[in-house]
């Protein structure tokens, strides 16, 4: 190595032994204690998330980055925002003992390529708008999607590993990783015709669109399968869809590390431009045809930002559900009596108590008493999960703030 190569490894090195440090702490395992009692719908209490930060925002010379080192650059931001989060506003995040190596995976895809105009307000923010153009109008625009096509670099993925090595021996695990899926439907056919379109073809050509999310699903089940044969699927999960994923019942009997299989795993799904669509087309368009892929993995976290507050009859009828997530925008009572026991209310608190001109506390905590007030009444086994954070206005004490009221409201 050269010697600033030896710089950077330095700064790796002290970096991860501050997180293994924090690793060892037994809160971490208090935590994950906590996780799997949630999540086997038998809670001690509400848990709390924080995740899909601006950081951005956080200006903090604690993330600034030194490495010149691409590979050392990613660990070290990885790193800088671990420690930071811990610091300021962990809640109930838990810090692993261990550092994921991506393995070299490339996968084709469906070939389909977004054709967009985006629009941004603020030039350091990765959250811009978007407006779509349609390609999928005439019957030849159905042959554009091609069947996922995975295949491996082992050479790249042990050149990987070897550096992780190098960086983290005797600190932290060095745990290779797999495809950890994440296989939405609508989400990639709104961006290749507009949220809009789509709404309207389902209408007006609803055969169409049949044909259209039947080889995406086709193609994902068949990609699914080669990720399996190859050994190429992630281990168990820490996280599902910025939740805590640990649970006693996965992996599934007869699990092989060097092998993971689809039922060894959580999947999330999710159909967020059917907000406004009827309970009868979301069965017809997403339940129907996500049920099919749902039904290979161990364990289904379901829904995003969409309300499912009035389509949790369709939501039953995917298989494998065990979390729901509740958006700013359901009707808690509605969402609460129709999931009771059954699944954890997974509630998405609002992200905009964050954006205001000033941070109202009273508000936020008014917010989460109220949903907590409505789960206990229905006996929903509940999480706090504060995701999608676009701004702070550039006030990250707000994100720590957020955070006591939260935990206070789950351990109160």
């Amino acid at each position: 190595m050269s010697a600033l190569h030896k710089n950077d490894r330095n700064i790796v090195r002290d970096l991860a032994a501050q997180v293994a440090e924090i690793a060892a702490l037994p809160v971490q395992e208090e935590k994950r204690a906590l996780w799997r009692k949630l999540n086997a719908l038998q809670p001690e209490r509400p848990m709390v998330m924080i995740d899909q930060v601006c950081w951005n925002e956080m200006d903090s010379d604690e993330l600034a980055l030194r490495c010149t080192n691409p590979n050392c650059r990613d660990y070290e931001a990885f790193f800088r925002r671990t420690l930071y989060q811990w610091k300021h506003f962990p809640v109930d995040m838990v810090v692993e003992p261990f550092v994921r190596v991506p393995k070299a995976i490339h996968n084709t895809g469906f070939g389909v390529c977004v054709e967009e105009a985006t629009v941004a307000t603020d030039p350091t923010n990765t959250v811009v708008g978007h407006k779509y153009f349609n390609q999928f109008q005439t019957e030849d625009d159905l042959e554009k999607i091609q069947t996922p096509r995975i295949t491996h670099d082992p050479a790249e993925t042990a050149r990987r590993i070897a550096v992780a090595h190098e960086l983290f021996d005797d600190l932290l695990e060095v745990r290779p990783w797999g495809y950890d899926p994440y296989l939405s439907l609508w989400d990639p056919i709104s961006t290749w015709m507009g949220v809009e379109n789509a709404l309207f073809a389902l209408i007006e050509k609803p055969d169409y669109m049949h044909r259209l999310v039947g080889r995406m699903t086709d193609g994902y089940l068949k990609m699914l399968e080669q990720l399996e044969e190859q050994g190429l699927l992630c281990q168990p999960q820490s996280l599902i869809h910025c939740t805590g994923a640990y649970t006693d019942e996965l992996p599934a009997p007869g699990y092989n590390p060097e092998h993971p299989r689809t039922k060894d795993l959580w999947m999330f799904g999710l159909a967020q431009m059917f907000s406004t669509v009827s309970p009868q087309m979301f069965k017809e368009f997403e339940v129907d045809y996500a049920g099919r892929i749902c039904a290979r993995f161990g364990l289904v976290y379901y829904g995003c930002c969409d309300p499912l507050d009035g389509k949790m009859n369709e939501v039953r009828m995917i298989p494998n559900v065990r979390k729901v997530s509740m958006s700013p925008w359901a009707n808690q009572e509605r969402g609460a009596a129709e999931i009771g026991r059954d699944f954890v209310f997974s509630r998405k608190p609002n992200p905009a108590f964050l954006a205001y001109d000033a941070f109202d506390a009273d508000l936020v905590r008014k917010d989460l008493l109220e949903t907590r007030r409505i789960c206990e009444q229905y006996s929903c086994p509940l999480e706090f999960i504060l995701k999608d954070i676009s701004t702070v206005r550039y006030q990250p004490e707000r994100l720590a703030r957020w955070g006591e009221i939260a935990m206070q409201v789950a351990c109160g």
